[in-house]
């Protein structure tokens, strides 16, 4: 059996815990007072605490109860409690502790709230938790349907700031829309960090040249594997060794710079990758 990693245990209980203090400042601060809302099961939250005497840290915990379920049946126990206790903790501090308001400028209002909002729901992500539901049941509806993530988060988002167009008034909506936009993108942020990371394959006739260029000028490992390739109306086959590297997006032009010194007519393709670990990640110091 495997001892507890404490260090884990402390590490995601700092994202969690500073996620519900970064959400609740944004909804206490900027979103609630002024009637703005957001997307998900938030938003759900603060429409109804908007159009009712329910206070908000009571809807979350009864809009967010499904989730919890849903969570333990689609990801596991483990994230359902983690859940729970982060949605609790969300309702506590928002019951207990006041925060000011801080601006009643619209724009501010949508960009700022956005941003803490975004930033809270992103650091409890990254502790194992989520504080808005939404994802957990389009991760459930696209398995039953079919239909990707994105297409199941989108539909629920346009339900709601319909909803708030009727019940509250189309301004307030846009400008939930854009708040929802500044919690996405934060979110992103939180999640992904500053660094991201880009994949790189490479096939190039070239190939050992763009291998010690890569290792030798950007300090970067990569991986080297065989392929074979089929064109032409025969489908002639050849073999060819192809690049793996992955390199950061500041990185970029610099590698295409570079390859294209070696071998201008060399074939690249690159793509997001939303997380890495282990291997040769960071750059070596040359």
């Amino acid at each position: 059996m495997q001892g507890i990693d404490y260090k884990l245990i402390l590490k995601d209980l700092f994202f969690i815990v500073s996620g519900i203090f970064a959400a609740a400042f944004g909804l206490e601060s900027f979103l609630f007072p002024n009637s703005f809302i957001d997307g998900g099961a938030t938003g759900i939250s603060l429409l109804i605490a908007e159009t009712t005497n329910i206070p908000l840290y009571l809807i979350i915990i009864i809009i967010n109860i499904p989730f919890v379920f849903l969570g333990y049946k689609v990801i596991g126990k483990y994230f359902a409690l983690k859940t729970a206790l982060a949605i609790l903790g969300l309702a506590i501090v928002l019951s207990t502790i006041h925060f000011p308001e801080i601006t009643q400028d619209k724009l501010l209002v949508a960009v700022f709230g956005g941003f803490f909002l975004g930033a809270g729901i992103g650091l409890s992500v990254r502790g194992g938790s989520v504080l808005d539901g939404t994802e957990v049941l389009a991760i459930f509806l696209s398995r039953k349907l079919g239909t990707t993530i994105g297409d199941i988060i989108i539909l629920i988002n346009i339900l709601v700031f319909i909803a708030a167009a009727i019940m509250l008034s189309i301004e307030t909506a846009l400008y939930s829309m854009l708040t929802y936009l500044a919690a996405s993108k934060t979110l992103d942020f939180a999640i992904e960090g500053i660094e991201e990371y880009t994949g790189v394959t490479i096939i190039s006739d070239s190939n050992e040249q763009i291998r010690q260029m890569i290792i030798e000028k950007l300090g970067r490992g990569l991986t080297i594997y065989k392929a074979k390739g089929g064109f032409g109306k025969k489908g002639l086959h050849n073999e060819y060794d192809v690049i793996y590297t992955v390199i950061t997006r500041l990185e970029i032009r610099k590698l295409n710079i570079e390859i294209n010194k070696i071998d201008p007519n060399a074939f690249v393709v690159m793509g997001k990758i939303n997380d890495t670990r282990g291997g040769m990640i960071k750059k070596r110091h040359l």
